[in-house]
């Protein structure tokens, strides 16, 4: 039975959903870096909200990790290559706290409007300064939208409901979208000299740090609104502080901070500045909703195999997941053999799927053959890692989809360069399950892939098979199955030999040494 550690707190219904799905829980919250060290190496997996730092240590000391799951959005506490390279999921939960966080930034845009928080102070200090306190209407103001995923859809929404014009800028937004949104798509200029207020809903990446850069703040309209619920680092904060101070900016409200917790911001006690402390998904809705689908998604990965909003492999969902399995095996399979057949250094491999094969999601499948090609490198690749080493030792990976279909029902094909030239195998399904070779090397063969095999290239002439019979029953060895494909007579011919034990060096050495064989070597799957 899969087994999960809870180490921040989080609503009870989490651990009721994993148990109900056949994983066992321990909810063990507050440890240090170094107790939970000492107790990682048990769980297959880890839920977390911000509290826990997932670094290399502790990933280093959990030898029988799978996932790591963070209830929310950010997950600026995972390491994130480090999981990778140990072949740990992670996972988070984009959509629990959508809501809650577009609702935050709509409270914020109200507080600006009217100067509520200062309106608040004022009038509790018994001093009701009807006059001081002039707001603007949100209706028929620009809204500028930098972010236009899940959450800046969200807010747009509000804002059309508030009477609002929605400008976004946002490099992955389509026209059709812009139109399903009921939003103008501008660049970020357009929306900089437009905007009455500006709200971002958009990830700290190296494109976006600094957006709202000293430069591009100055290029806003004079009396502009910002508001910042999405991440800190998206704002100079020097700059703004600037800005509120000269009158450019007539007023800003941070739910996040470039340095949190932020305690002696320079932006504390400027005028017209409302600041919140990081409460974007601070609601019950959404502690609750983040804490089901984070326990939902690790068990669906643990105990069926889909992957959901993994950050750092293809999602793979739990319907998904049994169709693909064959098809997963299938490629492993290939790549392990490429792998073990093809010598010299690898510049690039493609991975072909054509007729059923190419219906399906291919990223797994790239992910299994690419696993299959590592584990010749490596003890501890899988198909969450694969991707990353064989990105790390520069193997250029394409993908091509065939939707036609060929001599077979399904096919997918791998075929990697080297410095001897190209080497392709292709591979098939029995019955939609069972994997099966069907070419090597451009020569037909049928062959099953598993347990020991010996694998022999030699000149197709009369009274070979009788030889390396003879040759493997004096050593021993029993075979199990026997493939032969040849590309003409008394041409070329690839033998594919399972047999019961293991094929030992100096086995394959004798086997060489045979008058017409080329070569021979020991596989294994």
């Amino acid at each position: 039975m899969p087994k999960v550690l809870i180490s921040d707190k989080m609503d009870p219904k989490a651990a009721q959903i994993f148990r109900e799905r056949g994983v066992e829980v321990d909810e063990i919250t507050g440890k240090t870096p170094d107790e939970l060290k000492a107790i990682i190496g048990q769980y297959d997996g880890l839920a977390i909200r911000s509290s826990t730092k997932v670094t290399q240590e502790i990933l280093d000391a959990a030898t029988n990790l799978k996932v790591v799951g963070r209830a929310g959005i950010g997950v600026d506490n995972v390491d994130i290559p480090a999981a990778s390279a140990k072949g740990v999921v992670v996972m988070n939960t984009p959509f629990g706290n959508s809501i809650t966080t577009a609702e935050h930034a709509i409270a914020l845009l109200f507080a600006l409007a009217r100067q509520l928080p200062e309106a608040d102070a004022s009038t509790q200090a018994g001093k009701w300064e009807k006059n001081r306190f002039m707001g603007v209407e949100l209706t028929a103001k620009t809204l500028g939208l930098i972010g236009a995923g899940n959450i800046g859809s969200i807010v747009a929404d509000r804002a059309r409901g508030l009477k609002m014009k929605v400008v976004a800028f946002d490099p992955f937004l389509t026209p059709e979208r812009a139109i399903e949104m009921g939003v103008e798509k501008v660049e970020l200029d357009q929306l900089l000299s437009r905007a009455d207020f500006i709200t971002l809903h958009t990830p700290l990446t190296d494109q976006t740090r600094n957006i709202l850069s000293a430069e591009n703040l100055a290029k806003t309209k004079k009396g502009v609104r910002i508001i910042n619920c999405a991440r800190g680092g998206l704002i100079d904060e020097a700059a703004l502080k600037a800005g509120l101070d000269s009158g450019h900016i007539a007023g800003a409200a941070l739910d996040v901070f470039q340095t949190e917790p932020a305690k002696n911001s320079p932006l504390f006690g400027t005028p017209n500045f409302v600041s919140t402390p990081h409460l974007g998904a601070s609601t019950t809705e959404a502690q609750v909703n983040v804490a089901i689908q984070v326990a939902e998604q690790m068990a669906d990965f643990l105990v069926s195999g889909g992957v959901t909003n993994a950050l750092n492999m293809p999602s793979l969902s739990a319907e998904e997941a049994p169709k693909l399995k064959p098809y997963m095996a299938l490629a492993e399979k290939l790549g392990s053999l490429v792998g073990q057949l093809a010598h010299g250094a690898l510049t690039s491999i493609a991975i072909e799927v054509e007729g059923a094969a190419a219906e399906l999601n291919q990223k797994p499948i790239t992910g299994a053959v690419l696993a299959g090609l590592m584990r010749v490198h490596s003890d501890t690749v899988n198909m969450v890692n694969a991707p990353f080493l064989a990105k790390e030792r520069g193997l250029e990976v394409r993908e091509v989809r065939n939707e036609r279909e060929g001599d077979y029902h399904t096919l997918v094909r791998v075929t990697v360069r080297t410095e001897a030239g190209d080497r392709s195998v292709a591979g098939t399904l029995f019955g939609n399950q069972a994997p099966r070779l069907v070419e090597l090397f451009g020569i037909k063969v049928e062959a099953d892939l598993a347990g020991h095999m010996l694998y022999v290239v030699n000149e197709d002439a009369p009274g070979f098979i009788g030889r390396i019979g003879t040759t493997l029953g004096e050593a021993g060895v029993n075979i199990g199955t026997f493939h032969l494909g040849r590309r003409e007579a008394g041409g070329e011919a690839v033998l594919l030999l399972s047999v019961d034990e293991p094929v030992t060096p100096e086995l394959a050495a004798t086997v060489r040494a045979l008058p017409g064989v080329r070569t021979a070597m020991a596989l294994a799957f």
